[in-house]
């Protein structure tokens, strides 16, 4: 028994009809409708998320950064821009973007360069290495407060750090309260948390890499410099690009490391924006103003990101 297809079904049932008779109308259930409502079900649950959780609350900030609202006085006044002007003219300001580029040029200069370092390393063939991956990622999964406060008790004038440094006669100083050593400190904390995440995207990059470029390379007798710096940072350059905006817009949000280790002090010594934001906001309950600081910080991340998209044409391989 021939077993005809769908196609061949359409055809045979074409000819049949009657001549004169009007074509047959497709219905509207169609497998191409079918297609669509099935990719419609499967980004629904990213796009509704999306909007209630970014759009949303990007709107809703707009909005209260046009008002003052005074939760204690139950007040809620329309004003304009008259934020944006206390902003313009914030004395603290100034200070408080000038610790924030300090701290994301330094995170993101360490983490970057200590990631590749430490990937280019673990991608040897040697024995031991799963155990370095696995040391040097398993602060990425440590609960970020828990490790915070550790790293407090640590970094404290009789602290541990400044104990083995006294074990061979360093004497180390308060590097939590000290104007030259907090932002610092709080720096090397967060690197060293984070730096196993870039790891392994470098590393996953570098394996990627194919050996006939090296060993080409070396026939032609490319030093390991000449090699790394015309064949690695070549083709590894988009995941470059991807952990150094992952990175960048990490360190503009640095808000718990802050908060546990030096509270914005001394001083204001290392009162980023984010902790700024948060000061004027839930201490000082100026809601309005830490809206309108809320989409300065949500422009400079945009700027950043969008810069570095640009600029991928002139350093990402792929892109050029």
């Amino acid at each position: 028994m021939s077993v005809l297809t769908r196609d061949e079904k359409g055809r045979a049932g074409r000819r049949s009809a009657p001549a004169g008779a009007p074509p047959a109308r497709r219905g509207w259930w169609t497998s191409r409708r079918r297609d669509q409502l099935a990719g419609l079900l499967f980004i629904a649950p990213q796009m509704v998320g999306s909007v209630l959780f970014v759009l949303i609350p990007l709107g809703l900030v707009f909005w209260y950064s046009l008002h003052e609202w005074n939760v204690l006085a139950d007040t809620f006044e329309f004003v304009g821009a008259e934020n944006y002007r206390s902003m313009a003219d914030d004395p603290n300001l100034p200070s408080v973007l000038r610790v924030t580029a300090l701290f994301s040029i330094g995170l993101v200069a360490f983490n970057l360069s200590l990631a590749l370092l430490l990937a280019v390393l673990l991608n040897q063939r040697l024995r031991g290495t799963i155990v370095f991956r696995t040391l040097f990622f398993s602060p990425v999964v440590v609960s970020l407060v828990a490790w915070t406060i550790v790293w407090g008790f640590l970094l404290q004038d009789n602290g541990g750090v400044n104990g083995a440094l006294g074990a061979v006669g360093v004497d180390g100083p308060n590097w939590l309260r000290g104007d030259g050593t907090a932002l610092l400190s709080v720096v090397v904390v967060q690197v060293v948390k984070n730096v196993g995440l870039n790891m392994v995207l470098f590393l996953a990059a570098l394996q990627g890499v194919p050996a006939e470029l090296y060993e080409a390379a070396r026939v032609e007798g490319a030093s390991a410099w000449t090699r790394f710096r015309r064949i690695t940072m070549p083709m590894i350059s988009p995941t470059i690009l991807l952990t150094s905006i992952i990175t960048v817009v990490g360190s503009l949000q640095v808000f718990a490391q802050i908060a546990v280790l030096t509270q914005g002090g001394p001083g204001t010594s290392t009162t980023v924006l984010v902790y700024y934001l948060y000061q004027r906001a839930f201490q000082f309950h100026q809601f309005g103003y830490g809206a309108t600081l809320s989409v300065l910080l949500f422009l400079i991340v945009l700027v950043l990101t969008v810069v570095q998209w640009r600029m991928r044409r002139r350093w990402v391989f792929h892109e050029q």
